[in-house]
């Protein structure tokens, strides 16, 4: 019996049972990591924004990056984009129902902030 060289340099896949926890905590750090995205989030925990708003609340962030955050997070499901349709284009970002309940973890991280701040 002759094998085919390319099907013998082909890895064997094992399946692994999934790990709920794994994943749960795999899609947390995608919310929350990234240096922007939870100031994002906490610069829309009040109300809808505008790019332009957002824009000036967080000076440091490029505008390369803040768009890229943006799409991730609504890619995400933590925040919705509403695009209305007027001239000049208009578009707002605000939190999802699900992106709400990052804030309450999101207010306790100044204590964490403060505690380091102290030393």
């Amino acid at each position: 019996m002759l094998l085919d060289s390319s099907a013998m340099n082909q890895p064997i896949r094992v399946h692994k049972p999934v790990d709920m926890s794994q994943l749960v905590i795999k899609r947390t750090l995608d919310i929350i990591c990234g240096k922007w995205r939870l100031y994002i989030i906490f610069q829309l925990s009040e109300k809808a924004r505008r790019y332009g708003e957002l824009r000036r609340m967080i000076p440091d962030v490029s505008e390369k990056v803040l768009v890229q955050e943006l799409k991730a997070l609504v890619e995400l499901g933590v925040l919705q984009k509403t695009s209305f349709g007027e001239m000049p284009p208009r578009v707002e970002y605000g939190l999802t129902k699900k992106g709400q309940q990052v804030l309450p973890i999101l207010s306790q991280l100044p204590t964490v902030g403060e505690t380091f701040l102290d030393s």
